[in-house]
Parts: C-alpha cells; structure tokens; sequence
C-alpha cells in the first residue's frame, strides 16, 4: 500500500508510526517469524514513498523496543519474541463484561466492504482484490471504553456479517455461529496508543495499550484477523489450567 509523501497520513497519524504498524502486523500476522530478514529500508522508502529518514526513524525504534534487531552488513531481522502468556478460551468480551455483573456497550465506528490489498490477501491467503468485510468497534464496560476491536472477516466464512446489529450481537458472538471455530492463533504485546485508537479509548496520544492480535479458522479457511486494543491501565489478560 503506498502512503503520502509527508510527514502524516490522511488520519494524521505520523508515517514513521504507520510503518512501524505495518512492520509490527506483519510479526503478529507470522508472515515474519522471530529471525527472518524484513524488507530493507531502501525498499520500504519505495514502498511507501516516503523520506529515508522517515524510515530510518521507524527501524530504529522497533531496534530500539527490541523488536527488530540489526546485524551490520547483513540486514534487519525480527528479534527474538517476546514472552507470551496462553489464553485458553476465545470468549465475548460482552460476555466476560457481564459475568462480572457490569454493563456491556458498543459503538460500531466503521463497517465497509473493501478489496483486499496484496498485504490483507496475503494474511488472508486469498487473491488480490477478494472482497472482505471490515469493521471497528468500541466496546464499553460501565460506560467506560475497555477495548477498540479492528475486525477483518472473509465474506466466504461469514457471508451475513454486514447485516448484523452491532449494537445487540458483537461480532465474536455472530462469527461462533456463523463460522464455528476450528484454530487460532495469537499474539500480546505492549503499544503504545496511535492517535485514533487514544481518541477512542478516551487515553492520551502513546499511552501504553495490551494488543491482542488474533486469526481465527474456520472450514480450512481464514475467517476473521482482528487487531483489539486494551488500556494498560484498565485492562489485564488471565488465565487457568488445570489437568
């Protein structure tokens, strides 16, 4: 996907931090695992038609979180992963609201069809240009703001997705029905907050977010890729096992 040549996006997000989300997606999504090479910084400028410098800053910081790791002569490759706690049940974050004996809400931000870029696609293991639903939804706990779900689902998996009432069903309680789960695979890690997701979350611009990233399966197909940002402050993730 190509991006302005300057200093912002059209959401006025800086670009230096549009490439380090793209760059930090395509970890989470495993199209690059801990140790592969990513594209050099000569072909992301092309890419995204941007300043050297622009890229520059963007590997740097990564670096610099310990998210990539540079190696002179030879290129910039994924870091070693970060530690990661399981979760063991994929659960409505309108459901887990309720069993505390609070109120869920939702706002649905957006809802769209759009045509896959060769990013998406790729994610998606479908052709360029293959129709799929998007959606971004904030959800509430007692009126306060808890989570932002960026949600992308395959039409073939969930045909009925764009029908839904986002205000009565989330779309995790429509996709357990619609595309019965068959695999997942996820990732958490630290952020900070862009700009649009503060704003959504009622957070200051940077402050730190728990991300979860998530791709479901369903039928042998890729059903859904969601990207949900949580508060640090408000939001921790738990777990039990027992055998």
């Amino acid at each position: 996907m190509d991006q302005p040549a300057n200093n912002q996006s059209p959401d006025h997000t800086p670009i230096f931090q549009r490439i380090k989300d793209y760059l930090l997606a395509q970890i989470g999504a495993g199209v690059w695992k801990e140790g592969d090479v990513i594209p050099s910084e000569q072909a992301l400028v092309k890419q995204f038609g941007v300043s050297r410098m622009t890229v520059n800053r963007a590997v740097r910081e990564l670096t610099a979180e310990q998210v990539l790791t540079r190696r002179q002569g030879s290129g910039t490759y994924v870091a070693q992963q970060k530690y990661q706690s399981t979760l063991l049940q994929i659960k409505s974050i309108a459901e887990e609201v309720r069993a505390r004996g609070h109120v869920h809400r939702s706002s649905l931000q957006h809802l769209e069809q759009l045509k896959a870029s060769e990013l998406m696609a790729k994610q998606f293991e479908l052709a360029a240009g293959h129709p799929l639903f998007h959606s971004v939804i904030i959800h509430f706990e007692n009126g306060v703001p808890i989570q932002v779900e960026d949600r992308w689902v395959n039409p073939d998996c969930a045909p009925d997705y764009m029908d839904q009432d986002f205000g009565a069903i989330t779309p995790n309680e429509y996709l357990m029905q619609a595309a019965p789960l068959q695999g997942a695979s996820y990732s958490i890690e630290a952020l900070p907050a862009p700009r649009e997701i503060a704003d959504m979350l009622a957070i200051e611009v940077r402050q730190a977010c728990l991300v979860l990233r998530r791709q479901t399966l369903s039928g042998g197909r890729i059903a859904t890729i969601a990207t949900m940002w949580h508060p640090g402050h408000r939001y921790q993730f738990a777990g039990s096992f027992t055998q």
